[in-house]
């Protein structure tokens, strides 16, 4: 059997010496949680399961999606002997939600948060050669605010909400590492001064240490610096481009550098290497408008929610994320917001070789406690610390263009302060001490809770293209569309205060053809969608372009986000069916959006 999804999961930080731990691991459900008390951390599991396919799905070989408080995977592995002299990490690149892991009997890591990676230093419980006995525990109810994104919290999908995800849905892997390592480097584009900047932190600052980077082209060497590692917790480097090797990065020449990392002892003896990449690029606000390079490029953006019918939040293979970028690129945009889920890291990779522009969100849905109130929304401190676990992780990657911590956290505006306020704004505010380089939108659509906020944007479904274009039609008079959604108008959000604004989400057209010669054209348990369905595939494209024009022609719009790439179960309204087969005529999608937009017209 093909070992499942064996691509190295950290494409930016690679190193040679790893062991790919996906394939048939032991599991067993533990509906109610009770498996410590009863002594299953200390046995053989009764089941199996692949990894890295979450057991609610149809590639886990389980396909159980029913509710499961807990789950439980048992695996042994021998350490390669060959990695004598070195330490074994454990990584995880995703658990959803709650994780313990132990190593022959001993915990090593807990962790909470369902979409980022999580590591354990093995060097005190299995040493190379030696066998490691990995027992995982992954808690997830249902119940509670908890960041599940799109996971449906009653039984059944229903409208946009889709089958659950629990316990491990990313790689596992073992990682060799030298007892004094480099770490994962943060790598900052500078185009105004024609040069990156790496800081690089390292496991232990050991008199003598130097970090050496290199810069390569398809030519060859760019520069190379070097700098002592004995003084500074995360020393920093700058590796500057000449003018004749300078290529910026965008979506029309994703041009990557590659860049080599090595660690040396004061023996100048090299002790550790990893291989990374970078590309030049940068992002800036002025007025309304966000440049790229210093450009207005129209960012025509598709909602990907990222899931597939056979392997839910997991992309069944690799081929499969690089499928879902050309597709959307053939129909006309030219990146995504990646919705409710912080995708994969190999999504990304893709993005930044592809020159796709991505806006990186969490997956926050989940603090809800009902729909409109005064204080319905109860995001926790748990969420701020994901949240900076992710922009950590993809900090590097030139394709991201924006952050989006939040989404639609819908509650009412009122003279107290309160819990979604507090969490909205120490979201913004980290995002921001974490990242200076990109501009953040506090929350997507609903209750902008930051006054000072990079970005302002609203969530439109107005079937009506002529409609559509009267409420949009504000900004010029900087009075954009905003959702009030509160009983008698009342606010749900900060008022516009002249920021760069896009419509976010719009379209979402609800179009399913076997279905609508059945003559359904409501909703229904297997059919969801937005507001009327069209009446044949020919009112489609003539929505479609509608909407599209709406947005395309006010100067003022930097961009906007169609609804969406793909049906998600029982929500069809995707430009693909939820399999990724032909749904439409996609050369007529590319047309209505790949014309001239009125904000590009200003370079």
């Amino acid at each position: 059997m093909t070992q499942p999804r064996a691509e190295y999961p950290r494409p930016q930080f690679v190193r040679a010496e790893w062991v790919n731990l996906n394939g048939e691991w032991q599991f067993e459900i533990d509906r109610s949680d009770s498996g410590l008390e009863r002594g299953v951390r200390e046995r053989e599991l009764e089941g199996r399961i692949t990894v890295p396919f979450a057991p609610e799905s149809a590639l886990s070989g389980v396909e159980d999606v029913d509710f499961m408080e807990a789950v439980w995977y048992r695996t042994t592995v021998t350490v390669p002997q060959e990695w004598a002299g070195k330490e074994a990490v454990l990584h995880f690149q995703a658990v959803d939600h709650d994780a313990t892991v132990w190593v022959n009997g001993t915990e090593v890591v807990r962790h909470r948060g369902g979409f980022t990676p999580f590591s354990a230093n093995l060097s005190e419980v299995a040493k190379p050669g030696e066998e490691a006995t990995i027992v995982v525990r992954a808690r997830d109810t249902h119940k509670g605010p908890q960041a599940r994104g799109k996971q449906s919290q009653l039984y059944f999908n229903h409208a946009c909400l889709y089958t659950r995800t629990t316990g491990i849905w990313q790689t596992v892997w073992l990682e060799a590492v030298p007892t004094v390592h480099l770490k994962r480097p943060r790598i900052t584009p500078d185009v105004a001064g024609s040069s990156f900047h790496l800081a690089v932190p390292v496991s232990a600052n050991k008199p003598g240490l130097k970090i050496r980077a290199t810069l390569k082209d398809a030519d060859g060497v760019v520069t190379t610096a070097e700098v002592r590692a004995d003084l500074d917790l995360a020393p920093r480097l700058t590796l500057p481009v000449p003018t004749d090797r300078v290529r910026l990065w965008d979506t029309t020449d994703p041009h990557l550098y590659d860049v080599f990392l090595e660690l040396i002892d004061a023996d100048g003896n090299v002790i550790d290497t990893a291989d990374s990449y970078a590309g030049l690029r940068s992002v800036s606000v002025n007025g309304q408008a966000i440049l790229i390079n210093g450009k207005h490029v129209f960012q025509r953006l598709v909602l990907d929610q990222g899931y597939w019918p056979e392997s839910l939040m997991t992309a069944p293979t690799e081929e499969a994320l690089v499928k879902d970028i050309e597709l959307s690129i053939a129909a006309g945009f030219n990146g995504a917001r990646l919705h409710q889920k912080v995708f994969e890291e190999r999504f990304l990779y893709h993005a930044d070789r592809l020159g796709y522009l991505v806006w990186g969100e969490f997956g926050d849905w989940g603090s809800g406690v009902g729909h409109t109130g005064d204080d319905n929304q109860q995001p926790t401190a748990s969420y701020v610390a994901q949240w900076l676990e992710a922009v950590e992780r993809d900090y590097s990657h030139p394709s991201i263009i924006g952050w989006c911590p939040l989404n639609e956290t819908h509650q009412l505006l009122h003279d107290r302060i309160t819990q979604l306020d507090d969490v909205t704004r120490a979201m913004f505010l980290a995002t921001k001490a974490a990242d200076s380089t990109r501009p953040v939108l506090d929350s997507s659509g609903y209750s902008h809770r930051v006054p000072e906020t990079d970005v302002w944007d609203s969530h439109n479904y107005e079937q009506d293209p002529a409609e559509f274009a009267k409420q949009m039609a504000g900004l010029k008079e900087n009075q954009p569309y905003g959702n009030l959604g509160g009983p008698e108008g009342r606010p749900i959000s900060q008022p516009y205060n002249g920021q760069p604004y896009f419509c976010s989400e719009f379209g979402g057209i609800w179009w399913n053809a076997e279905k609508a010669a059945a003559g359904k054209t409501g909703n229904s348990e297997d059919s969801w969608g937005y507001g009327q369905r069209v009446a044949d595939e020919e009112d489609f494209y003539v929505r479609f372009t509608g909407l599209v024009d709406a947005l395309l022609d006010d100067p003022l719009m930097f961009g906007y986000c169609y609804t969406q790439l793909t049906d998600v179960f029982q929500e069809e309204n995707g430009i693909y069916n939820f399999d990724r087969s032909s749904k439409l005529d996609v050369p007529r999608i590319q047309a209505a959006q790949t014309r001239p937009a009125a904000y590009e017209k200003k370079d």
